[in-house]
């Protein structure tokens, strides 16, 4: 009757030990935002070698092809080793080839959203745009380095480095997308805040400070035409250091007498 008993509590005590060893042979799990970074290698030298080993298919804008329209609302795109190369004037780059909208009321903005490519903000790069605009002949009346702003917004979707374009010329037919040289050996200014970059890898990053987020060849971008929310982005976006001014002393010099209670 007593083995019965002890039956149940040898066979608990069994199943522990069980569970310990198993717990002890295998790998302790950490979670992905604890983890150190994987990345050994350089990623922007990797892909910058990477677009100079592509075969480029363009050498001018009438060879691009123009069957895309330009989306109603910003899409994503990912540009990137499997998507065209073209080299304009011995410059190499990916690109995006559009077809604009036919009677659309002018003049309309173009919204541009560049993601930071990489996990770790101290590794990270940016594709910045060139814009194009073509006439019906494939020949260029408009052409831009659209420059990059940081806004962080409440989720990913809402949170890049921003930039516009205008549409005015009723010649416009056609909008490219492509990285000048210029673009890929500048940088982007990024104002630190650990808390909201990155929800994936809030380790491993400065608490203080500001960034220049160098340009790269690839990457992901969104475009098409503007909408409230993009447009609050681009129109708040931070581009660049905040300038110094006098301090709350001189703002306070300046007040009328009866404001700083002084006599008249």
């Amino acid at each position: 009757m007593r083995l019965l008993f002890k039956l149940p509590a040898l066979l608990v005590a069994l199943g522990l030990c069980l569970a310990l060893g198993a717990c002890h042979s295998a790998k302790v799990f950490v979670p992905p935002n604890l983890r150190p970074p994987t990345d050994t290698g350089d990623a922007l030298k990797l892909a910058q070698q990477h677009l100079q080993d592509a075969t480029p298919c363009c050498t001018s804008f009438a060879d691009f092809s123009y069957g895309t329209l330009l989306p109603w609302r910003p899409k994503k795109f990912q540009l990137g080793p499997n998507s065209p190369v073209a080299n304009l004037n011995g410059v190499r780059s990916h690109f995006l080839a559009f077809k604009l909208p036919p009677d659309l009321k002018m003049p309309y903005r173009v919204a541009i959203k560049s993601e930071l490519n990489g996990r770790w903000l101290h590794s990270a790069y940016l594709f910045a745009p060139t814009t194009v605009v073509l006439d019906e002949a494939f020949q260029p009346i408009d052409g831009k380095d659209i420059p990059l702003c940081e806004y962080m917004g409440w989720s990913k979707s809402t949170t890049g480095a921003f930039g516009s374009t205008t549409i005015d010329n009723p010649k416009a037919r056609y909008l490219v997308i492509y990285s000048s040289s210029d673009q890929q050996s500048g940088n982007t200014y990024w104002e630190q805040s650990p808390a909201a970059f990155s929800a994936e890898a809030p380790v491993n990053m400065t608490s203080t400070g500001s960034f220049k987020i160098p340009h790269g060849p690839d990457g992901t971008i969104w475009v098409g035409l503007m909408n409230d929310g993009y447009k609050t982005a681009v129109d708040q976006a931070v581009c660049g250091e905040a300038p110094k001014g006098d301090g709350l002393l001189k703002t306070l010099s300046t007040l009328p007498s009866h404001w700083t209670g002084s006599a008249p």
